[in-house]
C-alpha cells in the first residue's frame, strides 16, 4: 500500500494541507470571539460559510474537472484557497472573515472531490487501500490544524490564516511540479449528474447519513472549544490529540473493524460510540477532563467511520467515482453547514444542549443506514477475506 507513484504521494500532501483547513480555526475561535466583539453562533458561521459554499460548489467539480483536467482543477482550487485564507486573516470584521471563509470553501471543493478521485484512480493496490491513503491524509491534516492555529494563534487570530495561505502555496508548487499533466480523459460532466447519481439509493442513504452525523462532528468541532474555555494552544493540543487519533483509526484500526464485522456493521459501531460520546459530554460539560477525554476518543470513531463510509460511497453507485464523490459531498456538506451555526445558537441558552442535539442527530443517522442497509449488501462482497481488492478493480473508474 505504501509503494506508490508519486502523484499519489503528491496529491497526499495538498490533501494534508487542505484538511488543515477544517480545525485550524479551533482554537482560534475565542480569540475571533473576543477581538471582533462577536458572540458563539457569529463564530461559528467560520464553519457554516465555510461548508455551505463547499457543498453547493461540490455540483461544479465535474463540470470544472472534466473539462480542464484533474491536474488545472486541483491547481485552480489550491490557488482559491491561498487567496481566501490570505484575505479572511486580513479583516477586521467578523462578517469580512466569514465571507473569505466562503471563498476558501469554494477552493476546498475543487481541491477535495478532485483529489479523492485521483488518488483512487492513480494509486497501485485496491480501492480500499488508496481510500486509507486518503483518510489517512485527512487525518493528518486535521490534527496538524488545530496544532498550527494553536501555535500560530498564540501570536494573533490572524496568522492562522496566513499560515494556511503560505503552506498553500507550497503545495500549489508541489503539485505542479510533481503531477504529470493530466488531460480529460471522459465525457465532459453535466452540473446535474451528481444530483442524477442522488436518485441510487444506496448512494443517498450514505449521504443523508452523513449529512446526520455532521451535526455531531460540528458540534464537537465548532461548539467545544467554547465550554473548555482553554488558550489557543491548550485547544489546538486537544483536537491535535483528537486529529491524531483520527488518523491512526483510519490506517489501522478501520480495516481491522471491517475484516472483523463488514463495511455498515462497522460505520454503525462507529455511530453508535461517537453518539455515545456526545451524551456524555452532554451530561458532564461543566467537567473539563470530560470534555477533553470525549474529544480525543471521538477521534477514534470518527477515524473509523470515516474511512469505512468513504469506501462505500465509492462502490455503492455504478457511476463515475468523482461523480459519486460529488453527489455524497454536496449533500452532507450542504445540509450539514447548518450545524456548526444551530450549535452556537443552542449554546447560547445552554452549553450541554448542542451536545444532546449532535447525538441525537448522530443517533438517527445510524437509523437511517439501517433503513437502506438492502441497497448496501454490495459493499462487503467486493472485499475479500484479506480486506484488499484486485489491482485492476482501483484503476477502473465506474461507468
Amino acid at each position: 500500500m505504501w509503494r506508490q507513484p508519486k502523484t499519489v504521494w503528491s496529491v497526499a500532501f495538498a490533501c494534508v494541507v487542505a484538511f488543515m483547513g477544517i480545525g485550524l480555526v479551533d482554537p482560534i475561535l475565542k480569540p475571533i470571539a473576543e477581538e471582533l466583539g462577536a458572540s458563539p453562533s457569529q463564530v461559528s458561521l467560520l464553519f457554516t460559510s465555510y461548508m455551505a459554499v463547499m457543498g453547493v460548489a461540490m455540483l461544479g467539480t465535474g463540470w470544472v474537472s472534466s473539462r480542464i483536467g484533474p491536474k488545472r482543477t486541483l491547481l485552480l482550487g489550491l490557488a482559491v484557497i491561498i487567496v481566501g485564507a490570505g484575505l479572511a486573516g486580513m479583516q477586521d470584521t467578523i462578517g469580512g472573515v466569514v465571507g473569505f471563509r466562503a471563498v476558501w470553501g469554494l477552493g476546498n471543493a475543487l481541491f477535495i472531490a478532485t483529489a479523492l478521485a485521483t488518488i483512487v484512480r492513480a494509486a497501485r493496490g485496491s480501492v480500499a487501500q488508496a481510500i486509507i491513503l486518503y483518510e489517512a491524509a485527512l487525518g493528518l491534516g486535521i490534527a496538524a490544524g488545530p496544532l498550527l492555529g494553536g501555535v500560530l494563534g498564540g501570536i494573533s487570530w490572524r496568522w492562522p490564516f496566513f499560515g494556511v495561505s503560505a503552506l498553500m502555496l507550497v503545495a500549489l508548487v508541489t503539485t505542479w511540479v510533481t503531477l504529470p499533466d493530466t488531460r480529460p480523459d471522459t465525457p465532459p460532466t453535466s452540473f446535474s449528474a451528481p444530483l442524477k447519481a442522488l436518485r441510487h439509493r444506496g448512494l443517498a442513504t450514505v449521504a443523508v447519513t452523513a449529512l446526520l452525523y455532521n451535526f455531531g462532528f460540528f458540534t464537537l468541532l465548532a461548539f467545544t472549544p467554547f465550554p473548555l474555555d482553554l488558550s489557543a494552544h491548550g485547544t489546538g493540543l486537544v483536537f491535535f490529540g483528537w486529529g491524531l487519533f483520527l488518523a491512526i483509526a483510519s490506517v489501522f484500526i478501520a480495516p481491522w473493524v471491517q475484516r472483523r464485522i463488514g463495511t455498515v456493521a462497522g460505520i454503525v459501531v462507529a455511530l453508535t460510540g461517537f453518539a455515545l460520546v456526545l451524551a456524555a459530554m452532554a451530561v458532564w460539560t461543566d467537567e473539563k477532563s470530560v470534555l477533553i477525554v470525549g474529544v480525543v476518543v471521538a477521534g477514534g470513531f470518527l477515524g473509523v467511520n470515516n474511512t469505512l463510509i468513504t469506501e462505500t460511497v465509492m462502490t455503492v453507485a455504478p457511476v463515475e467515482r468523482a461523480v459519486a464523490s460529488a453527489a455524497y459531498s454536496f449533500v452532507r456538506f450542504t445540509g450539514g453547514a447548518v450545524a456548526p451555526w444551530m450549535a452556537g445558537r443552542l449554546g447560547e441558552q445552554s452549553v450541554h444542549l448542542p451536545f444532546w442535539v449532535g447525538s441525537l442527530a448522530v443517533f438517527a443517522a445510524i437509523g437511517v443506514l439501517l433503513s437502506g442497509r438492502a441497497f448496501l449488501h454490495g459493499v462487503d462482497a467486493e472485499v475479500d477475506p484479506a480486506g484488499s481488492r484486485a489491482e485492476a478493480e482501483a484503476v477502473t473508474v465506474g461507468t
